[in-house]
């Protein structure tokens, strides 16, 4: 799908307003066509099958309880929403927010409740008593009757409301949402790899001749890389190397992409740009380790002091695994893109060895002086391990065999493994240099 029209579609998924929109003006043109059609209809009320006639009294009192039953369940439906969306923020993880928005269960209840009160108030305004000025009465018995019906309809939806939300606030339910939107993320986004032992493809170092900077203009989460358009936009001979992803921070003034040899950009530094998509939020359109996030924020907050729940600790470490296990057997899009004498490097994309890391670091770190927690990491690695050494895929496991090392020499231990605190030296002297 194209970059720019997937940006759109996700922010409507996410949106819990649009779907609701569309069903208030849906049902204004049904009641508006359905008024139609009595008007047309040359039919006398003797002539109407049992329970489709009506008194202008009857009709009144029928379209304003429906209407008023409605819009009162759509106030408590909202706040219930809101109520389960601020329960899971707190219990389990601000992450997991992201898929409560997208329920569309949720989204198409609401929908009907606010399509039925926008319903019965354009029906209700034509009907009219023959002492009211205008003339002649008009009772719109056909109108009234697909009033009931989706009052009735209405009913059913709310009951089936009521059992969703119970079920919504289900860790299970929530963990196993998280897993199967990753995976077919993961599925789009990166190709299934040979059972021939391949890692990740090699990322060219940066040049050493004097480039071009694009930086940010803004800050916010790198929600989409359009590379197709990053490579079409840049001139013969350039090597643009983009040096963020997808799912990562951009302060502004930060580096986006660099281009060598140096060259004059004004004429389209701003189709380079517009390939970025800033966001406020981080999304999962093209950050497929997004999901593997949400999962292992759930575990670490289960294991905190307030929380203290293994079990659901349990729950989110078995789901992360699984996310883990779709990403270990794939492989993510190439690294270096070629197109005639231009060539677009992606510098910044997470490796395999990197994603066990996310998967597993925080958890092992906050699971130590749980020794049943530590028995649920050791489990998956195992389980994790064995599937890549059948597919063919060894050098895939040597970071899981160091996370088991580390969770067996963590357990017990409250304090940093040596291990974990080279890590960040690691990085520095990687990073700032050395001291």
């Amino acid at each position: 799908m194209n970059r720019r029209i997937s940006l759109p579609i996700e922010r409507i998924r996410s949106s819990l307003f649009f779907v609701p929109m569309i069903a208030v003006i849906a049902a204004a043109a049904l009641g508006f066509a359905v008024l139609a059609v009595d008007r047309h209809v040359d039919t006398t009320p003797a002539e109407l099958p049992v329970g489709f006639t009506s008194t202008v009294e009857s009709a009144r009192t029928l379209l304003g309880v429906i209407a008023g039953a409605t819009i009162s369940f759509a106030g408590i439906a909202f706040s219930v929403s809101l109520l389960i969306i601020q329960l899971a923020s707190s219990q389990y993880s601000p992450r997991v927010v992201h898929t409560l928005f997208r329920d569309p269960f949720n989204k198409r209840v609401m929908a009907l409740v606010v399509g039925t009160f926008t319903y019965c108030v354009v029906v209700l305004r034509s009907v009219r008593s023959a002492l009211d000025p205008g003339g002649d009465p008009v009772i719109p018995n056909i109108s009234v009757a697909v009033a009931v019906v989706l009052g009735i309809a209405t009913i059913l939806a709310i009951v089936a409301f009521i059992n969703h939300s119970a079920h919504a606030m289900d860790i299970s339910e929530i963990l196993e949402r998280i897993r199967r939107e990753t995976t077919e993320r993961i599925r789009a986004e990166w190709t299934l790899a040979e059972p021939d032992g391949t890692t990740h493809e090699a990322i060219p170092p940066p040049s050493a001749e004097l480039a071009t900077v694009i930086r940010a203009d803004r800050s916010g989460w790198v929600q989409q890389i359009d590379t197709a358009a990053l490579l079409a936009c840049l001139p013969e001979g350039a090597t643009a190397r983009v040096e963020t992803y997808a799912g990562r921070y951009a302060i502004e003034q930060s580096r986006l992409i660099a281009l060598s040899p140096m060259i004059d950009i004004k004429e389209f530094e701003g189709r380079l740009r517009a390939a970025f998509v800033i966001g406020e939020t981080r999304t999962m359109q093209q950050d497929v380790t997004y999901g593997l996030r949400q999962l292992v924020d759930v575990t670490v907050k289960a294991l905190s002091p307030g929380i203290n729940d293994p079990t659901t600790a349990q729950d989110a470490i078995f789901h992360t695994a699984a996310v883990l296990s779709e990403l270990l057997r794939h492989t993510p899009p190439p690294a270096v893109m070629i197109d005639g004498s231009r060539r677009l490097v992606m510098a910044q994309q997470p490796s395999h060895c990197e994603l066990i890391q996310i998967a597993y670091d925080e958890p092992r770190r906050a699971g130590a002086t749980h020794p049943t927690v530590c028995l649920y990491l050791l489990a998956t690695l195992e389980s994790l391990i064995e599937t890549l050494d059948a597919a063919g895929r060894e050098p895939r496991t040597a970071e899981l065999r160091r996370q088991a090392r580390l969770v067996a020499t963590g357990c017990g231990k409250p304090d940093l493994l040596a291990d974990d605190i080279e890590l960040v030296r690691t990085a520095y002297h990687k990073k700032l240099g050395p001291e």
